[in-house]
Formats: C-alpha cells, sequence, structure tokens
C-alpha cells in the first residue's frame, strides 16, 4: 500500500504525492488525476501498479482539495494552472520517480489525460504516455509535438473527447512522424471510474488496463 510524500518544485514550491512502495528495480509510472482530485478512486490505481510491478506516484494536482461534485469539479479544473501543472508539478514527480529508476512513463484520466499529453510534449525525460478520454486545447499542447511511444483510450459515447477530437490527435502524430496507438470503445467519457456506475464499463476498463499493461511493459 502507498503513502503520502512530499515533493520539492524546482521553483522552491512543495506538493503531496502518493507513491507506492518502491523497488528500485521496478519502472516507474506517474498517475494524473481526474478533476475529482486525488482521491480515494486515484491512489487505488497507484496501488494496482505496484501489484503489477511498477513503482508508482499520483501527484496532488489540487494540493489536498477534493471535489464534492461535478460543479466543484469544474471549478477546481478550470482554475488550475495547467502549465505549472505540468513544469512544477508533474516535473517534479519526474525528477523525484528518476532517482529511483530512470524508465518512467505518464499516464492519467480526463484531465489527467489532457495534462499526460501536456507533459509529453514538454518535458523531457518520459519513456511512454498512455492517455485515457482527455485531449488538451492545442494552444497549451500540440500532439504533434510528442516524440515518445503513445497509447491513448477513448470512449466513442464520449460527448466530451468526442470520436472527430481523438481523429484529431491520430492525424496530428501520424503526420508528425509518431503514430499513436488509439483503441475506441463502446463506452461513455469516464468508463474506466468503477466508482462512477453510470459510466463505468467493466469490459472496456479491463481491456484497457491489459492493452496498457502490455505497452508499458514492452517500452519500460
Amino acid at each position: 500500500m502507498g503513502r503520502m510524500i512530499t515533493l520539492n518544485r524546482a521553483d522552491g514550491g512543495h506538493l503531496d504525492a502518493y507513491l507506492s512502495d518502491i523497488d528500485k528495480s521496478r519502472p516507474c509510472v506517474i498517475v494524473i488525476q481526474e478533476w475529482w482530485g486525488l482521491n480515494d478512486h486515484i491512489k487505488s490505481i497507484v496501488d494496482r501498479f505496484e501489484f503489477e510491478g511498477f513503482n508508482a506516484l499520483a501527484p496532488d494536482l489540487y494540493h489536498g482539495r477534493i471535489a464534492a461534485d461535478a460543479d466543484e469539479a469544474s471549478h477546481m479544473m478550470n482554475g488550475l494552472d495547467f502549465p505549472g501543472a505540468v513544469h512544477e508539478d508533474i516535473a517534479a514527480a519526474l525528477d523525484y520517480l528518476k532517482t529511483i529508476n530512470p524508465s518512467v512513463a505518464v499516464m492519467g484520466f480526463c484531465m489527467g489525460g489532457a495534462l499526460t499529453i501536456g507533459a509529453a510534449a514538454r518535458l523531457e525525460g518520459f519513456k511512454a504516455a498512455v492517455c485515457f478520454y482527455g485531449v488538451p486545447p492545442k494552444a497549451f499542447a500540440d500532439p504533434a509535438d510528442i516524440k515518445i511511444p503513445f497509447q491513448g483510450h477513448f470512449g466513442r459515447k464520449d460527448d466530451w473527447v468526442t470520436p472527430a477530437v481523438v481523429a484529431g490527435l491520430e492525424a496530428a502524430m501520424t503526420k508528425a512522424g509518431n503514430p499513436p496507438v488509439v483503441y475506441s470503445y463502446d463506452a461513455d467519457h469516464a468508463f474506466f471510474n468503477k466508482t462512477r456506475p453510470e459510466v463505468y464499463n467493466a469490459e472496456a476498463s479491463e481491456q484497457a488496463w491489459m492493452r496498457m499493461m502490455a505497452f508499458l511493459r514492452a517500452r519500460l
């Protein structure tokens, strides 16, 4: 089981993060939260990565706050400094994990999926990236700038990250010479989140997890 630690940012600030048990022989994964915050669901994914043979860490991008409902989550996400989250918070997580094992991937869900693309496009040092149903505005992070192996998981019923948005991401990366591995499921946005029974899809969730495990093990 994991524990909370404090990370040092390059700007002199700090943030907390949920860290799995560590084994220096294992590759590492940064898990980026949804718009709800660093809640028990995200912590359980860190624990699941540990069970699968990875070191994992989830930075607390909301600095202790967890949304109680969708309105609060939307407000908190819209108030997040996305460039700061990438260049300070996620960068601090990357720097920390690289002291344990230099083989590090980044992945995330929804808001965390968009930040995964941001981190993969803007930061150096990741070996691979996996995005679940999150694509940021191109002005913040252009998928064409991603140079590392990239896998994406999306829902065909998603009215946020629509199939057209996914097609645009795939086309941009392919045109830039780094075609992504993209999977689409007959599922809604947030289909991986088992705490939301109205959208959770057990079959798609398990299939996506197994595909991600194979992808990360091959590249880390």
